[in-house]
């Protein structure tokens, strides 16, 4: 009843306020998978991160079908462009601990790297997601513009450099050692 009641309260806004043009089209894509396949090992992956929900229907698919598992996540898309993202996270920690396991992550290294995460859900986490807007995609459709890059404030080329940042720059040597990371150089492999 709650999600006929908020469509007709959206259709009367969008006409209200005459955001709405005759053909647009708007979508919420909501039967993502949870897991995709690594090209390189053909192991599962996130599709989206390893606290994204998952369908019930498929919880006895987790350990012998990952691939097949749904996620609980979703997509609001307008006239093909995606306009935000969002999804219901994992609240349970016997179940996250399910998933990690899918991922190779063992009970002792999920509890190194999500000890606190696993520890808060013993103490009875709410279900709860959230949802991002893409506010450049928005200002693109509501400006009219062809490409995101004649909205936002500092585009990245179609080789991903952000001119007006220099970006991607060096990284000074101590903040590396730091961060105990090292580069690898690609061009002699």
């Amino acid at each position: 009843m709650t999600n006929l009641a908020l469509d007709a309260l959206r259709r009367h806004l969008a006409v209200v306020v005459d955001a709405v043009e005759a053909g647009d089209c708007f979508l919420w894509v909501t039967e993502f998978p949870l897991f995709e396949e690594d090209p390189d090992t053909g192991e599962p992956v996130p599709s989206h991160h390893p606290f994204t929900g998952l369908n019930l229907e498929d919880l006895e698919l987790l350990e012998t079908k990952p691939l097949a598992v749904r996620s609980r996540a979703y997509d609001l898309v307008y006239n093909g462009s995606e306009l935000g993202s969002g999804s219901i996270r994992i609240s349970d920690p016997d179940l996250q601990r399910r998933v990690l396991a899918v991922l190779g992550i063992g009970p002792e290294e999920a509890q190194r790297k999500f000890g606190f995460l696993l520890e808060a859900f013993r103490y009875g986490a709410p279900p709860h997601g959230g949802f991002a807007l893409g506010l450049d995609r928005i200002v693109m459709h509501l400006t009219g513009s062809a490409s995101l890059r004649d909205v936002i404030a500092f585009p990245k080329t179609t080789a991903a450099r952000a001119l007006m940042e220099s970006a991607p720059a060096p990284v000074d040597p101590e903040e590396l050692k730091e961060l105990g990371l090292r580069l690898i150089d690609r061009t002699h492999a």
